[in-house]
């Protein structure tokens, strides 16, 4: 048999902790590996991770397995030729968001929002931040020649929304023109921490426009502590000014919070009452487990609605996974419309594959 991964994407750079770990050495689904999978399912209970190691190209066989039984491959990881494939137990744990006050999503057409990476370095190190994003990260900016060129194209695709992440947008080389070229092509979020808004910076956000930019800043707490936790000391009186400066600026401010806990996400709902911030106007997400996240949901391409993400290094299925290889549709950004229905076609196949299971076990 082949070895070494069954796919050409970089694989995760970090180690996922699983519950059970299976050394399959020499073993394949036809001499032994599915006995060792059902033994795991049985140790482990909905939502905990077990884990598979082989030096054998176990991941196309692996893949058909989990999307079989629903059993999701959360993470894959390669040193030395060996592959880790990490894989959950049933389904994510479910996000209670939606309970707390988050308005449901709504269907919408693929490629409508339109989310950009414009880098990846930050000027903090969050400690569960989904692409890694620190001081000290690769800028992997992409550029505002390629920016223009997505920003030209994108109309015609049906892109309703541009949503410009890192990173910190705020530390990217031309954000200024940046921001202007896309929001002369839909309206235009950006999303940052808040906490740059000074000096010549300001000045770049004083240039944006009112009637088609929204900021999105991340605050994860009513209070300092909290947030500053995960994000550093300091970090939430100055994310906390920077909201009343945009807002005085005359920006709409939309205010995006990461928690861990129930109690943490009532907490923020009854601080977003107090302050009177809207309910379109408030983003409330678990913890993924991916990046520097040692804990929170593992969350698996199949548990996500496919928004198209675009980074210096491609294009992927979830702005959550865009440095993750099971993210990862394809290298090649343009011509857009290619990027664009290579998305389309994932998730058709993801369809299509629930839609065999369901024949399947279709019983009368």
């Amino acid at each position: 048999m082949r070895r070494g991964t069954s796919r050409g994407a970089p694989a995760r750079r970090d180690v996922v902790k699983a519950k059970i770990e299976i050394a399959a050495r020499e073993k394949s689904f036809a001499s032994g590996l599915l006995l060792d999978l059902v033994a795991a399912l049985r140790a482990t209970a909905d939502g905990e991770l077990f884990a598979v190691t082989s030096a054998l190209a176990l991941g196309d066989d692996l893949d058909k397995w989990s999307r079989l039984t629903g059993n999701a491959i959360v993470s894959v990881s390669e040193d030395a030729g060996v592959t880790r494939w990490v894989l959950r137990h049933g389904s994510a744990s479910a996000s209670h968001s939606q309970r707390e006050g988050n308005a449901a999503e709504p269907e919408r057409p693929i490629g409508s929002r339109l989310w950009l990476y414009t880098n990846f370095h930050c000027n903090l190190r969050c400690d569960y931040c989904c692409v890694r994003s620190s001081p000290t990260a690769a800028p992997r900016e992409l550029g505002l020649a390629r920016i223009a060129r997505i920003a030209e194209e994108a109309p015609a695709l049906g892109v309703r929304e541009i949503f410009l992440t890192g990173g910190e947008p705020f530390l990217a080389a031309d954000l200024g023109e940046i921001v202007s070229t896309c929001a002369r092509a839909a309206p235009t979020t950006v999303l940052t921490n808040g906490m740059l808004f000074s000096g010549a910076r300001l000045e770049t956000l004083r240039a944006m426009p009112r009637d088609s930019v929204t900021l999105q800043v991340s605050l994860d707490s009513p209070s300092p502590e909290l947030h500053d936790l995960h994000r550093g000391a300091g970090a939430w009186n100055k994310a906390w000014r920077g909201v009343v400066l945009a807002r005085a600026e005359g920006f709409r401010v939309r205010l995006a919070a990461t928690v861990a806990r129930d109690d943490d996400e009532r907490a923020l709902h009854a601080f977003f009452d107090r302050e009177g911030v809207a309910h379109v106007d408030r983003v409330v997400r678990r913890v993924a487990l991916r990046g520097f996240a040692e804990s929170g949901v593992a969350l698996a391409r199949t548990d996500l609605v496919p928004e198209v993400t675009i980074t210096a290094d491609g294009v992927y299925w979830h702005p959550v996974g865009a440095e993750d290889a099971d993210m990862l549709v394809t290298r090649d950004v343009f011509p857009l419309a290619g990027a664009f229905e290579a998305v389309r076609q994932a998730a058709l196949r993801e369809h299509a594959f629930a839609d065999r299971v369901a024949s399947v076990f279709h019983c009368a």
